[in-house]
């Protein structure tokens, strides 16, 4: 159990906080991940990975008595990228320096799998030009500069999990952005038909499909995409 001694052998880390990005703690989202403990719903799920099991366990400890919920941990790079892929956390916390793979490498593997949605935070003992540009370009979302402490560590993972969700949202609204406009091509397309083979107007046929929508209680998109099907076939 961790005590006030082994809290503060991590030494007092002044200013050593990081962010490879542009936030504020007022943009920290309300609710969890979906992660659920017994039937209850849990703050957010993360995955911890550090080839040193003396720092897993104080950080686990950290993130435990916030509130957080550690699904896994790991002691390289290779397993941080099959923990990512198996339980889709919300957040891997990572160290830089690790045996079989390192943390950049398996920090652009788990981004590179964008269904996951995991945000990755790193932790190194250099605070290296080069090493933020490197991490940046994997796309880590910050980064913490060894030896870590509970006052660097809980606010940089609630910021990080604040962009997360912002970046989600931003993902969302391209999905639909993207779904709106294909459902606008095949409504276009199907006036066209109308158009073309019934000498309609625009606005004729437009109403056509209207009707025909209401009518049969179909979304305008789906009718049309189905209208189409149906012609072509």
């Amino acid at each position: 159990m961790r005590n006030a001694r082994s809290r503060k052998s991590w030494g007092p880390a002044p200013n050593c906080f990081r962010a490879a990005w542009y936030s504020c703690l007022h943009c920290i989202p309300a609710g969890g991940s979906g992660w659920t403990e017994g039937g209850r719903r849990v703050k957010h799920a993360i995955v911890i990975v550090d080839d040193d099991p003396i720092i897993r366990m104080d950080i686990r400890e950290m993130l435990e008595e916030e509130g957080y919920h550690v699904v896994g941990e790991g002691k390289n790079g290779q397993e941080a990228v099959e923990l990512a892929a198996r339980l889709k956390p919300d957040l891997v916390i990572m160290d830089v320096k690790m045996p079989v793979m390192n943390g950049i490498k398996a920090t652009r593997i788990i981004q590179g799998m964008q269904e996951l949605g995991t945000s990755v935070l790193l932790l190194t003992a250099y605070s290296q030009k080069e090493l933020v540009q490197e991490a940046r370009e994997a796309g880590v979302i910050a980064y913490l500069v060894k030896p870590v402490t509970e006052a660097d560590l809980i606010p940089a993972v609630e910021i990080a999990l604040s962009q997360k969700a912002r970046f989600d949202g931003l993902r969302r609204d391209l999905k639909q952005l993207r779904q709106s406009l294909e459902e606008r091509k095949w409504v276009e397309k199907a006036k066209g038909v109308l158009m073309k083979r019934f000498g309609l107007d625009e606005q004729e046929a437009y109403a056509r499909l209207r009707d025909l929508s209401m009518a049969e209680r179909v979304p305008l998109p789906e009718l049309a995409a189905r209208f189409l099907a149906e012609g072509s076939g």
